[in-house]
């Protein structure tokens, strides 16, 4: 029987590429949209309504979803969004905010689907994180907060699920060409003039590393090849620098810094 697979955020970016290729691979795929008649007739698969930060939205789909399928083998949490702008100058209202879809919303659905998962004795969590969930670049230190704590929050829940055969994976792709970029929300800034030299330049850097971003596809395929295999790995980091970034900072965490610090600096 061939699987189904449950993509949060299908109607854009990583989540859409994803949803076509499994599709068409034969997968029965069922994706979600907050507004998911926008993109009637013009998807191949199933997509239901789910707004990640409304707990009334999670109960009515998880409602509607097991009326489309009676089986469920893989749940890929997409859905979320970026803040950009220095830490001191981001209000904590938009910071809760981020938390409230990355971290909470990203939780909600997870756990409003287990249950399924663990009466069938069986399924696979995938969840896109961000490198920046392994470490800690400047400008961004609410979505990065964001990503640490998803991150964590899996790394404890996979212990947990195993006894079920309940499979639990990341992927931490650096910058790539989606949708994330132009949908992100940028902080106000400019009000604190002692950060007015460094924030032209953390915000040239961080417009460098979109211009700079690969091709998406690497994630796409990382995703899948993760579902077709039987021992998944937690921690599956995407992108041609992830393995020099991530040796620095475990094994040159001076050098590390050092090259943060001058990405910063010499940026224009």
């Amino acid at each position: 029987m061939k699987k189904t697979i449950l993509i949060t955020g299908a109607s854009s970016g990583f989540g859409l590429m994803l949803a076509n290729k499994l599709h068409q691979q034969g997968f029965n795929v069922i994706g979600t949209s907050r507004e998911p008649e926008k993109y009637a007739g013009k998807v191949p698969f199933k997509l239901l309504r789910l707004d990640i930060e409304d707990d009334q939205s999670i109960h009515a789909f998880t409602d509607e979803l097991f009326q489309h399928t009676r089986q469920l083998d893989v749940l890929v949490n997409n859905a979320g969004y970026m803040v950009t702008g220095l830490a001191e100058e981001t209000s904590l209202e938009l910071g809760r905010q981020q938390f409230e879809t990355n971290f909470w919303g990203t939780v909600k659905v997870t756990n409003a689907l287990l249950p399924y998962f663990r009466a069938q004795k069986h399924g696979q969590i995938i969840t896109v994180s961000s490198i920046v969930g392994l470490i800690g670049p400047p400008n961004l230190s609410y979505y990065t907060a964001s990503k640490h704590a998803v991150q964590g929050y899996f790394k404890s829940l996979r212990f947990e699920l195993n006894q079920f055969n309940i499979k639990v994976s990341m992927v931490e792709p650096v910058w790539f060409k989606t949708g994330l970029a132009q949908h992100a929300v940028t902080a106000g800034t400019g009000h604190i003039t002692d950060y007015n030299s460094y924030r032209k330049q953390a915000n040239a850097a961080t417009q460098k590393g979109i211009d700079e971003a690969e091709a998406p596809d690497a994630v796409v395929n990382a995703i899948t090849r993760l579902i077709d295999t039987k021992e998944p790995k937690f921690s599956n980091p995407v992108g041609k620098m992830t393995g020099m970034i991530l040796f620095l900072q475990s094994y040159a965490p001076k050098m590390f810094e050092s090259s943060i610090l001058k990405s910063v600096s010499t940026a224009t």
